[in-house]
């Protein structure tokens, strides 16, 4: 029961009878056991219905039905909830739409896709090259591509703006192959899957849809298993609140997310679809292609996953259209009028599904059909080869037609179409094998086969002889003007272009001047303020702004009062596309809980994967929408990079921008709230993407010449870079109130950008003489250490404020590299060693100092010019108050100080007896030295 006709045959199958007479299986499963004692008055009732749909609209009646089971439920009439329906079709064949497109040349196309899909991952593991590759995953779901892309997929050039289409990665080589044959992509490309630097960049292509490595053709990566199900959701939710905030319509765009059914196992996959049922996405589908295989074996061999998959979706809201049987099992469920097949259709496992998709037609009459006498009589009409090719959904074009047509037309509820299918269908070498998604390389023989099944004409010579010539089997183009080819360009010519495609039409923004910036620059007197309010500010400010204001998009997991942003609710909003349908508790305080369809802020609720998802939606709507938003994403640091550092990589690969703002940041300036909130590592977890531009400002005027710089170089037009750069913005910032002065006179803003600069040069030329380095919260311990040295020791100090570690380390790799590849012209000079090799103190001992473990500032060891010594804060966390925990960690000042006076020491500066002095008088070692010690500014 693998096979299906009408993908393999030049004719197809004929049609089979739709019956009439017989009643078609009750939707949803309600009880059929009740009898109709008024049948008149039943007819009046669905005549009424019909009227209504009639008259007054789809919107309507979907109102009055949930009123209606609303008042069923009042009244007890227990009107069942069922999640789960029998193991068929939803859409019966009596409601099938016609199939609009040519039967026959659609299958055609989507033979010579198969072809070259399978030919190119088959060539790139030829001898000596084996670079891997996945055939199956396409060849299951083609038939599910190809309905879209001939009937619903609409391109850029839409009057309406297009869809947004995120493709299932392993079906990469299938999506490439239809692009050869519409002439966006050469043979060349094609035989150079996956070599992408060795023929030179861009002449190979990327393994899966990756935009960063293909920016005019990926549009959403989508390889990173489950990431497909949370950004399509908040993508179609992104495109909403555009709408409802005026920016951009995009009422006629649609959303089409395709996904594995063993990729649901991934907990971001599932684990925000009660968003898109609560906010009613009806311009979100979900197409899962159910082959019931993952990489090793079936994904529930003893269960059900379409079934398990229904009652999710469900139980969540959706509405949920499974394509289970192909149209040669209408004929057979018309005459099942007593349940026998639909009873052994649910009750059999996948497990043996897929077995009964690679045994003969002899094995499935004795296994499927023969243990009931009834079901054996039911095809004993049929030859073992029919009952052998009887069809699963998923390749039954009609099928699938009559799923989407369904799904674009739902309205008030995103739609999930579950199309049962046979992973490496097509290929006898590969169907329904467990060992199917390994298989990366086909045989001459296989590919015959293959060929044969595709009707291809492709000879034995022409296939070996470039087999012997390359490895691997010829691609096989009919022809620019083949009857194929013109269809299906004039197909996507009237759905306003080929997809994927990846454009940018955005406009540039005109940026706020240096008045934005004054407040920031005055500091603020005698007063504390932690760095997260400065960042809050500067938002705030910007939100002002009447050319950015209005694309600024906060986002928060239900921590904006963390991160005093609370006083924006009243004005800003929160972003509710149902508005606000109740009284606030807090109605009558200044600062209430407001929510609106035109809400600007973006409250996520404890979910930081969503929030990720949502700046993602936004960082890349300059590209996706034509409308360059700005994200501004505030969270809890430790629960940033570390939880959710896939999407981060996801939003680089998307090309997207915007600020991650990583608040409460540090290892010990959240203490109270204890280990897992301990955040001394996030700038590590920061340096591996190379998207991301990261800061860890200790002053409100670094913050915002920072800021300053994301927004003019992400937003900003350049020679270099006139459409921007593709970066993101870290921020690293602290809860801890602290000192604010005002900008210096004649601030080394190039220095602050690179990653440091000097703030104070040493009080005095002469005895011993350190240099005292410190990034975000930790300046003020060097502040505190340079006094400390001063009054007691005798030992003057620089000190140097450090925005970017990570920065300063990349240059420096960056500088090496270029010396590497350029010995021929003089060597140039890392900043850190021309910054730190600089004046009177280039040999003075360099002490370093941050909130993070010591790897941190240790990037940059080896371009610095004199003995380096670093403090750092490794370890778990845990809660205590912050002079504890500095103490424990010994990153505080007297810490500082006696690493200091230890340098020193061993340069022969100072006698080393004053170290053990030093020791013994701070207790460095001991944190209940400092237990008496008060902190100042309370826990998040």
């Amino acid at each position: 029961m693998g096979d299906v006709t009408s993908d393999t045959t030049p004719d197809g199958p004929t049609p089979a009878a739709r019956v009439g007479s017989a009643p078609s299986v009750i939707h949803e499963g309600l009880p059929t056991q009740l009898p109709d004692i008024d049948p008149d008055e039943t007819q009046d009732w669905i005549d009424s219905f019909n009227a209504l749909i009639d008259e007054r609209g789809r919107e309507r009646a979907r109102y009055v039905m949930l009123r209606l089971l609303e008042r069923a439920r009042e009244a007890a009439v227990g009107v069942p909830a069922l999640r789960s329906t029998d193991y068929i079709n939803t859409i019966p064949p009596e409601r099938e739409p016609w199939f609009p497109g040519d039967e026959d040349t659609e299958r055609r196309i989507r033979a010579f896709i198969r072809w070259n899909a399978a030919v190119m991952v088959s060539s790139a593991n030829r001898k000596g090259l084996e670079v891997g590759g996945h055939i199956a995953t396409y060849q299951s779901s083609a038939s599910l591509y190809e309905v879209g892309f001939n009937h619903f997929f609409r391109g850029k050039d839409h009057p309406g703006g297009g869809d947004q289409l995120f493709i299932q990665g392993h079906a990469s080589p299938g999506i490439y192959a239809r692009a050869f044959l519409e002439g966006r992509l050469s043979e060349e490309q094609l035989f150079r899957f996956r070599q992408e630097v060795q023929h030179g960049r861009g002449a190979g292509l990327p393994s899966y849809p990756h935009p960063r490595l293909m920016p005019d053709f990926w549009e959403f990566p989508t390889v990173s298993m489950g990431l497909t199900g949370i950004n399509s959701i908040y993508q179609a939710r992104f495109n909403r609140y555009l709408a409802n905030r005026g920016i951009k319509d995009t009422s006629d765009q649609h959303v089409w997310a395709f996904l594995g059914d063993g990729e649901m196992a991934e907990p971001e996959s599932l684990g925000a679809i009660r968003i898109a049922a609560r906010e009613e996405l009806d311009n979100l589908t979900w197409v899962i292609n159910c082959n019931l295989q993952q990489l090793d074996g079936p994904v529930t061999g003893n269960g059900k996953i379409i079934q398990e998959l229904e009652a999710n979706f469900r139980g969540a809201g959706w509405n949920v259209i499974k394509v289970v049987w192909g149209r040669e099992w209408d004929a057979l469920l018309a005459r099942d009028v007593d349940g026998v097949l639909v009873n052994k259709m649910n009750s059999t496992p996948d497990g043996a599904f897929q077995t009964f998709s690679v045994e003969s037609g002899a094995y499935n009459r004795e296994h499927f059909f023969g243990p009931d006498p009834r079901l054996r009589a039911m095809v004993a009409h049929m030859t073992d080869r029919q009952i052998e090719k009887l069809p699963r959904g998923g390749h039954d074009y009609r099928k699938v037609y009559a799923a989407f047509e369904a799904a674009t037309k739902h309205v008030g509820q995103p739609t999930v179409i579950l199309a049962h299918t046979v992973k490496g269908w097509t290929i006898d070498a590969l169907e329904g094998k467990n060992a199917t998604h390994q298989m990366k390389k086909l045989t001459q023989d296989d590919l015959k086969k293959f060929r044969d099944r595709l009707y291809l004409p492709i000879s034995d010579r022409d296939l070996e002889a470039a087999y012997q010539a390359t490895g691997t089997a010829p691609f096989f183009h009919p022809g620019a003007d083949s009857p194929e080819i013109e269809y299906m360009m004039e197909r996507r010519r009237q759905l306003g272009g080929s997809l994927p495609r990846r454009v940018i039409r955005s406009k540039p923004l005109t940026l706020p001047g240096d008045a934005m910036y004054a407040d920031l620059k005055k500091g603020a007197g005698k007063n504390k303020v932690a760095t997260t309010m400065a960042a809050v500010r500067l938002l705030k400010d910007w939100m002002k702004d009447p050319e950015i204001g209005k694309r600024l998009v906060p986002i928060a997991p239900d921590e904006y009062r963390t991160f005093g942003m609370d006083a924006m609710f009243p004005s800003a909003k929160v972003y509710d596309p149902h508005g606000q349908q109740f009284e606030s508790v807090d109605r009558n305080m200044l600062l209430s809980y407001k929510m609106s369809p035109q809400g600007q802020m973006l409250h996520e609720g404890i979910s930081e994967a969503g929030a990720m998802a949502s700046a993602i939606a936004a960082g890349s709507s300059y590209a996706t929408h034509g409308q360059p938003m700005i994200p501004f994403y505030i969270f809890y640091s430790m629960f940033g990079f570390q939880r959710t550092g896939d999407s981060i990589w996801a939003m680089a690969d998307q090309l997207s921008r915007g600020f991650l703002i990583g608040a409460t940041a540090g290892r010990t300036t959240l203490t109270g709230e204890g280990l897992q909130h301990a955040d001394g590592h996030s700038p590590l977890l920061a340096s591996t993407n190379p998207a991301v531009v990261h800061y860890d400002p200790a002053f409100a005027y670094e913050v915002g010449h920072i800021m300053r710089s994301g927004i003019e170089r992400m937003y900003g037009v350049s020679a270099e870079h006139p459409l921007g750069e593709d970066l993101i913005f870290y921020l690293t910032v602290y809860n801890e109130p602290v000192a604010q002065p005002a900008e210096p006179e004649g601030l080394d803003v190039a220095g602050l950008l690179k990653g440091m600069y000097k703030v104070a040069d040493s009080p005095a030329p002469d005895g011993p003489q350190v240099r005292l380095l410190a990034s975000g919260v930790g300046f003020p311990w060097i502040e505190d250490a340079k006094r400390i040295l001063a009054e007691d020791w005798g030992v003057h100090a620089e000190t140097w404020s450090v925005t970017s570690w990570n920065e300063l380390a990349r240059e420096g790799i960056a500088t090496e590299k270029w010396n590497l590849l350029h010995p021929d012209e003089a060597h140039r000079t890392p900043y850190v060693t021309a910054a730190l090799g600089d004046g009177p103190r280039a040999n003075a001992p360099v002490v370093a100092v941050s909130d993070y473990m010591t790897a941190v500032p240790l990037q940059i060891a080896q371009w610095v010019p004199a003995d380096y010594r670093v403090l750092g804060a490794d370890g778990f966390g845990f809660a205590d108050t912050r002079p504890a925990a500095r103490r424990f960690f010994q990153v505080d000042a007297q810490s500082v100080v006696v690493q200091a006076l230890a340098a020193l020491a061993d340069a022969g500066e100072i006698d080393p007896g004053r170290v053990k002095e030093a020791v013994e008088r701070y207790r460095i070692d001991d944190p209940t030295a400092v237990a008496g010690v008060l902190q100042e500014g309370g826990d998040a």
